[in-house]
């Protein structure tokens, strides 16, 4: 089995999930949820870690949390086996509870980790368990959105510091924010990269620059992903057989149009898509400035919309590069 690569650093935000082993269930009754929660406080404790949001679902859960010192997998690994064998204790039961181990993406600032409260405060909305927010208790959106007394180790205050006013007049706004957030729920995922970052293209950037090893773990997929992403000419020419087209023809024409230029904006699309790339690298590949990049992008996407030819091949190169 593959193994997940940690980026842990001092000072890390994290959005953390596990599920159910066979997606069966993880909480049985109340007992187990009060369960979960009081070691999600001692972890806070021992691990000296900042806990922002959370909510439980029945077969998963979800947490936003801060890491002091790198300490992620260490905390995590303790959580899981903690909680796993009281639960197993208590139900009579053995084996694995969790399924594989834990996801965790690493948050870029304080407007993804607004975002993110909003999606996972919204899960029971989404999976029909309630029709309203405000009937459900086992996450940290009664806090936010109601000042419901919070659990001790409960952190509110960077998120909710993104609001003038009060604490009445901040919750009301946290409200606000989450019923509106349904409009916006399908764009947080896009800024996803690699199963690893949520983040602007820049951090993403970043994070390879500064964590990504010169050779990968053979074990640790998304470390290859990351690397093999580094030769934008290499991939390029991978792109270019997929859909039969010659950039460096494309290059030698003053102006392009028709099918050509059709061609060299899915390309710059793709490109630009991987979040790994700047404007002005992608700029220089295709031998454009780097303002014309997002106007490229605009345009070809329009065109995927309509035209049905157009759009099965987007489909053939993001398939084919795992988008």
């Amino acid at each position: 089995m593959s193994k997940a690569w940690r980026i842990e650093f001092d000072g890390a935000i994290y959005h953390v999930l596990s599920r159910g082993n066979e997606q069966r269930d993880i909480f049985t009754d109340d007992e187990d949820r009060l369960l979960f929660l009081e070691l999600m406080g001692e972890m806070a404790d021992r691990f000296n870690l900042e806990i922002y949001a959370y909510v439980l679902m029945t077969n998963h859960y979800h947490i936003i949390l801060k890491t002091q010192k790198s300490n992620l997998s260490k905390s995590l690994q303790w959580f899981g086996l903690s909680y796993s064998r009281r639960y197993n204790n208590r139900h009579g039961r053995s084996g694995h509870l969790f399924q594989g181990r834990f996801k965790s993406f690493l948050i870029e600032d304080n407007s993804y980790l607004m975002r993110l409260s909003c999606y996972i405060h919204r899960n029971p909305l989404r999976a029909g368990i309630i029709e309203r927010l405000a009937d459900y208790r086992w996450s940290s959106y009664l806090t936010y959105a109601y000042a419901r007394k919070a659990e001790r180790w409960l952190k509110t205050e960077l998120i909710l510091s993104q609001f003038q006013g009060n604490r009445l007049e901040k919750n009301r706004a946290y409200r606000k924010k989450v019923q509106e957030y349904s409009k916006e729920e399908k764009r947080i995922l896009d800024d996803l990269r690699h199963g690893l970052f949520f983040g602007a293209r820049d951090f993403i950037y970043k994070m390879r620059d500064k964590y990504l090893p010169k050779e990968p773990h053979k074990e640790k997929p998304q470390q290859r992903d990351v690397l093999r992403s580094n030769d934008i000419n290499k991939q390029l020419e991978e792109a270019e057989k997929i859909i039969g087209a010659d950039l460096n023809g494309f290059k030698n024409k003053k102006r392009l149009s028709g099918e050509d230029k059709i061609k060299r904006d899915l390309l710059i699309n793709l490109f630009w898509e991987m979040g790994l790339y700047r404007n002005e690298d992608i700029g220089k590949v295709f031998g454009v400035s780097y303002s014309s990049i997002s106007k490229s992008v605009s345009a070809i996407r329009e065109q995927i919309k309509t035209d049905k030819k157009i759009r099965l091949e987007f489909e053939k190169l993001n398939s084919q590069f795992k988008l």
